[in-house]
């Protein structure tokens, strides 16, 4: 998979401007504020039409404008494809492309073009709310299996509609939206928990690689009953005055967690500075490694000043692990200077400024 050409208009702080990208990557370099991390945002936008950023299209359209514009060229399987997206204020639905035809639905076109992406904010995998290992586990197995993808659109409209019935104190209308969640959330919980099953050796192993001398696990922790539609309805009657209550639907894999533990204990509580970037760090490589497997081809993976955050020696073994291999990923990584990146790195390096590249 490779990145072959971004074009972007009126796209937060960048330049408008069609810029060729490098076979294996680049460094983008420059002062924090240019739009490096807004360059890897366009980037990674038609993955699932959405930013790393932010769920709101409209904060991505530059000040002033009415909305923006980004595509992407790129290689898979040795052919070239096209993305578009196409955001106006005003309007309820952007306009999608894909090889230049119109596109209706997302999830036709949602992850033709893969990239994972590692920011620093992502060290909250490992020691922030649930919320942030919910969604890196719906990102994952989304990217990976379209069958995902579409359980879980339908599981969060039907989320979303039974929590309406319950806030309108309509115990009767809730309980119409409870088959169509049970089987979305079947579907869902027992894709969570394969996933779980096959990568937690992984994840010990690779967290060793990354230099973390305690041993890590990852477990599933939710209802692995529900993983049967057949379990759904005993639940749901039981926990109803619960949800009446609170306007919410309080069973289900929306409340679940990824169980992170160092040498039997858990993470957030016990876990230094460095473990939590470790742990994040191997969360990220097992997302790359992952949707590899699903697709066949190797991902881009875009690391927003990653490499600064680190010491010296977890930058050269994150380094060795991403370019050790036979085919290392196409690389986009930003930073703000040479000397915050590992030794020897031989990707082009541009220098950005004011939203404009310099190559």
């Amino acid at each position: 998979m490779r990145l072959t050409r971004l074009t972007v208009r009126s796209f937060r702080n960048l330049a408008d401007g069609t810029l060729e990208i490098p076979e294996p990557g680049l460094v983008l370099l420059g002062p924090n504020g240019q739009g490096k991390t807004s360059f890897l945002e366009a980037a990674a936008y038609p993955v699932l039409f959405r930013s790393f950023r932010t769920s709101q299209d409209g904060e991505l359209v530059r000040f002033g404008e009415n909305g923006f514009h980004v595509a992407v060229d790129f290689r898979r399987a040795g052919n070239v494809h096209s993305l578009g997206a196409t955001f106006r204020t005003g309007r309820r639905k952007k306009e999608l492309t894909a090889d230049g035809a119109a596109v209706d639905r997302i999830v036709d076109v949602a992850g033709q073009w893969a990239a994972v992406v590692f920011t620093p904010e992502d060290v909250r995998l490992a020691a922030g709310p649930a919320a942030g290992r919910r969604l890196h586990l719906d990102r994952t197995l989304a990217l990976s299996d379209h069958g995902y993808l579409a359980a879980l659109g339908r599981y969060r409209l039907a989320l979303a509609q039974r929590n309406a019935a319950l806030r309108q104190g309509r115990a009767d209308l809730a309980a119409a939206f409870d088959a169509p969640l049970a089987r979305a959330g079947a579907d869902i919980t027992g894709a969570r928990l394969a996933w779980v099953e096959r990568v937690g050796g992984e994840f010990g192993t690779m967290l060793h690689a990354l230099g973390e001398p305690a041993t890590g696990a990852l477990r599933y922790h939710g209802s692995p009953d529900l993983a049967s539609a057949e379990a759904w309805p005993e639940r749901l009657a039981r926990a109803a005055p619960r949800d009446l209550a609170r306007g919410a639907t309080t069973v289900g894999p929306h409340r679940d967690d990824l169980e992170l533990r160092l040498d039997g204990r858990p993470l957030r509580d016990y876990g230094s500075t460095g473990q939590h970037r470790s742990v994040a760090i191997a969360l990220k490589l097992l997302e790359l490694e992952t949707i590899e497997r699903a697709i066949g081809t190797r991902p881009a993976l875009l690391l927003d000043d990653v490499f600064a955050e680190l010491d010296e020696g977890r930058q050269a073994r994150l380094a060795e692990r991403i370019f050790g291999g036979a085919t290392p990923p196409q690389v986009l990584i930003t930073s703000p200077r040479r000397d915050e990146l590992p030794a020897g790195l031989s990707l082009p390096h541009w220098q950005m400024g004011g939203g404009r590249v310099r190559i």
